[in-house]
């Protein structure tokens, strides 16, 4: 026993030098380990979220049948349906504003809030981002809910000792805990290739996103959102968004945005492998290399240029595509960044503006209501802003897919289809595509690009 708590003495000191002057422990009581006191601290602060969204479901009457599912995959009128949702979310202001995952509310008709001390509210959304997961609620008439703090994103370490905290299964709220297994982890984690997470071992589950990940002072690490599984359950490998991004979505949902705006690069990267910095010349690999960027791009009008390695933003490093759009978002829109890039092998530091994607040329959105193939279909003229919100190829130009309704989505058009010929009218802008679609032929012959392939359908008039 002697032994034991002159080791664990030890081990303190070496954590933490101010505890090296202390007395070494007379009991078992004094060098017992409790998360207790973290865990009264912050889970008042986490909340559970029950969500109904109404879907449309079609009536098949073969649907379990493994041959004949296929061919009526479509068979039967759409019947509505309430979906229910469970999750996790974290109070961040005294006055009801709560954070919790896309994924959990997105498109819900009815949410509910159920606090730490069994208060029920109805919940609105203010913010909601698909692309982080991202949303942030708001419960009217209260001014005394126990916020949490939010620790800064540079200060958590690999190794840090923390607490997951939410509603897994249902079962009521529920601790477990763990460390940061890594950072700067992106890609694949909730399909979404732009996502950059902070990487935990505390077990994760379904119910726990959008829950809480903290420190052991009670203070935001991240917001739990999904988990890498085989079987559905936890298998030590889950990831939360970095408590920065929640930071910048809570002073845009105070400022009264309803969409979460970002920064807007205009340029394609590649992390930087072992043969790419081989074929720089480059010490080791790190950074980030340009591979092909917009006219209209902030860090073509810095003076960067494709080949070129980005390796910093603001002193904070840049590996990847995702990292670097992660990094832009946390700064918001405004202002300038400090871009550290290797040119000819040699630091050069750039200032680039924090811009919107630009609108030009306008959008000039039109949905199409005349008779025809085109009924019901919504068209906008690519320009920057719109290759960021429907993930186009930089190269995108013309007329694009915005919605497909009725007519046209039977049709077979789907949102991101470039539409590029009507028999023989090409089509560059709206109005040419207006135009086509008020003509009579006696059949159409139409040209579209999806997915960087040309399609055509052909339809008797």
């Amino acid at each position: 026993m002697q032994k034991f708590i002159a080791a664990a003495a030890v081990m303190l000191a070496v954590a933490n030098p101010a505890w090296a002057e202390t007395k070494i422990p007379a009991t078992a009581l004094e060098v017992s380990l409790s998360f207790a006191p973290v865990v009264r601290q912050s889970a008042p602060s986490v909340v559970n979220i029950y969500a109904k969204r109404i879907v449309e479901a079609r009536v098949n009457p073969f649907a379990n049948d493994p041959f004949f599912s296929e061919f009526f995959k479509n068979f039967g009128n759409p019947a509505p349906r309430v979906q229910n949702s469970l999750g996790s979310g974290v109070i961040l202001s005294a006055d009801g504003l709560i954070v919790s995952n896309f994924h959990v509310v997105g498109g819900a008709t009815d949410i509910r809030v159920v606090l730490n001390d069994r208060r029920e509210f109805d919940a609105e959304v203010l913010l909601a981002d698909e692309q982080s997961d991202l949303v942030v609620l708001r419960i009217a008439g209260v001014d005394d809910l126990p916020a949490i703090v939010l620790r800064p994103s540079g200060e958590v370490a690999v190794g840090d000792l923390v607490l997951a905290i939410g509603n897994p299964f249902g079962v009521g709220q529920t601790v477990s805990s763990g460390i940061i297994s890594g950072l700067a982890r992106s890609g694949g984690a909730v399909g979404n290739a732009r996502a950059y997470f902070v990487q935990t071992d505390a077990p994760i589950n379904p119910g726990n996103s959008g829950g809480a990940l903290v420190d052991m002072t009670g203070a935001l690490v991240g917001i739990n959102t999904s988990i890498l599984t085989r079987s559905g359950g936890s298998n030590g490998i889950g990831f939360a968004i970095p408590s920065d991004l929640v930071a910048s979505f809570l002073r845009q949902a105070r400022a009264g945005a309803s969409v979460f705006k970002r920064p807007w690069a205009g340029i394609v990267g590649q992390i930087v492998d072992a043969a790419i910095a081989e074929s720089l010349e480059l010490d080791r690999p790190e950074g980030m290399v340009v591979v092909e960027m917009h006219a209209d791009s902030p860090f073509a009008a810095a003076g960067i240029v494709p080949g070129e390695v980005i390796t910093s933003l603001n002193g904070n490093p840049v590996n990847g595509p995702a990292e670097m759009l992660y990094r832009m978002s946390v700064l918001g829109v405004g202002g300038t960044a400090e871009i550290r890039v290797l040119r000819d092998g040699h630091p050069k530091l750039l200032a680039v503006g924090m811009i919107p994607a630009p609108e030009i040329p306008a959008r000039a959105t039109a949905t199409i209501t005349t008779r025809g193939p085109f009924k019901g279909l919504t068209l906008s003229q690519i320009n920057p802003a719109v290759i960021a919100e429907s993930g186009l190829p930089l190269s995108a130009n013309g007329v694009v897919v915005t919605g497909a309704e009725g007519v046209a989505a039977r049709v077979g058009f789907r949102p991101g289809d470039i539409l590029r010929r009507v028999n023989a009218h090409e089509i560059h802008k709206v109005a040419d595509a207006l135009k086509a679609a008020a003509t009579r032929p006696g059949r159409w012959n139409l040209t579209i690009e999806r997915g960087g392939k040309s399609l055509v359908i052909r339809l008797n008039g």
